[in-house]
């Protein structure tokens, strides 16, 4: 008897003890329900295991037990995954901050159920070489992803650094795919960054966007164990040098830690609600401004704006919505994702370490309304950040692939030409008429001037940025 079929007969008799023992508090029609669902699920397997045309092996059988489960799972939400041993060291890696790959934070699309790039991560083989925020993958070397999940490719993905990788990709607004090579490389992830680097030390930014007008600029790409002091030291750093009004940008963060958007947001509030919890019982917890931990103070004197769009999720949301409801900044440019959602990491064994990621509660805006896109959820329902009524500013997926590459070009400080990216296959690219235009940006640069005007700054003359080049 092979150590698989072992475990599988030890095993059904300890998922039977298991279930049990979780059935005993509850009614006894709801233990045979249970009990009939468990039944269910093993009958399966054993069928599987006696009949099935071809024989599996041990591998297979994981694989089949662990595509069970994460099937179910995709069916309550997006969210909710079982991790295997390598997955879960991957995930605990990435929240570190520190881990190997190319940096892209990967999604299902919506619509098709493609794998989604969510975000390319700032400074990583992806962001450099090419990878956008809403491509869709299509083939991860030569292997098609048409049936991967997100696990799937994150396997395919990892490697050893130095390694070549290759990603056919489906540019959000374009009607053909690309393929792009990278290497793979250790990812250690900044996520406070600002509008333009140094070119003098690449390790700098420039978080002054107008100095004839002291606007600072602070772009968080995601929230992780760094970000709050990452933010409190810019922001200081800013106030020595006199600024009057910030633009915060979160477009195409997709969130991160819970504890970090509220941290950040007391940064801006010195009371007030900055957003609550609720669990299956409508139970959960009350997150409220600390006194003292306020910057840019007073706040009538320090304008604030931030930037958002279709991408920006989660922990991005609950910072946009709490200085939105405290009426402490105004939101420019298009509604949010819509991720209102929180999940739990919950161990299931330690040899190896395995874990399931299962929402367990959702968070609410301090108004109360509700956050969360859920799978029937209208463009007419209450769900999301919509920026402030006469700030919304739209895009058509051709202006933010231009953004998109727009923005990178501004990241990138090269030592050699980049490539042609208007060439593609050998043909050439309709290419703009005209330098792109950050409308949300200027729409955002536009108010804080107008306000600082009236505290005693001086407009700004000339160019709308004005960023030593």
């Amino acid at each position: 008897m092979t150590r698989w079929n072992l475990g599988w007969l030890i095993g059904i008799p300890i998922l039977f003890i298991f279930a049990f023992s979780l059935m005993s508090s509850v009614p006894k029609v709801a233990q045979d329900k249970d009990y009939q669902l468990m039944r269910t699920f093993v009958d399966v397997l054993a069928e599987v295991d006696s009949h099935y045309v071809k024989k599996l092996d041990d591998e297979g059988k994981t694989k089949l037990i662990e595509n069970m489960i994460n099937g179910g799972l995709e069916k309550l939400d997006p969210y909710s995954v079982y991790m295997n041993a390598d997955e879960y060291r991957h995930f605990e890696n990435q929240n570190e901050g520190n881990f190997g790959g190319v940096g892209i934070q990967l999604g299902l699309d919506a619509k098709t159920g493609i794998l989604r790039v969510n975000s390319p991560m700032f400074g990583t083989p992806a962001y450099e070489a090419g990878i956008l925020a809403g491509d869709l993958i299509l083939k991860i070397d030569d292997r098609s992803t048409e049936q991967f999940r997100v696990n799937d490719a994150i396997k395919y993905i990892q490697g050893e650094p130095g390694t070549p990788i290759s990603m056919t990709v489906l540019h959000e607004g374009e009607t053909k795919p690309v393929t792009i090579s990278m290497k793979r490389a250790r990812i250690e992830v900044p996520s406070v960054l600002g509008y333009k680097r140094n070119k003098e030390n690449l390790k700098e930014w420039f978080f002054m966007i107008d100095e004839t007008n002291k606007i600072g600029y602070i772009r968080i790409v995601q929230f992780g164990e760094k970000t709050t002091s990452d933010v409190r030291r810019v922001l200081e750093s800013l106030q020595s040098e006199g600024v009057k009004g910030l633009i915060l940008d979160l477009r195409d963060n997709p969130g991160g830690l819970l504890t970090a958007a509220v941290d950040i947001s007391n940064m801006f509030l010195n009371s007030g609600t900055i957003v609550s919890t609720k669990d299956r019982n409508n139970q959960g917890r009350v997150f409220e401004a600390k006194s003292g931990k306020a910057l840019l103070e007073p706040a009538n004197d320090h304008p604030l704006v931030i930037l958002i769009n279709k991408n920006s999720a989660s922990a991005s949301e609950i910072v946009a919505a709490a200085l939105q409801d405290n009426q402490r900044a105004i939101i420019v440019g298009e509604r949010s994702f819509g991720k209102g959602s929180v999940q739990k990491v919950i161990k299931m064994s330690t040899n190896p370490p395995t874990a399931l990621k299962l929402t367990t509660d959702s968070y609410w805006r301090p108004s109360g309304a509700n956050i969360h896109r859920h799978q029937d959820s209208k463009d007419s329902d209450e769900w999301g950040v919509k920026p402030n009524n006469g700030f919304e500013i739209p895009m058509t997926d051709e202006e933010r692939l231009q953004y998109l590459k727009y923005r990178r070009d501004l990241d990138v400080i090269r030592m050699k030409p980049a490539p042609d990216e208007n060439k593609i296959e050998g043909k050439e690219a309709k290419k703009p008429n005209k330098p792109f235009v950050d409308r949300a940006l200027e729409k955002g640069l536009d108010y804080l001037r107008k306000k600082i005007t009236k505290t005693g700054a001086l407009p700004l003359e000339g160019s709308s940025l004005s960023i030593p080049t």
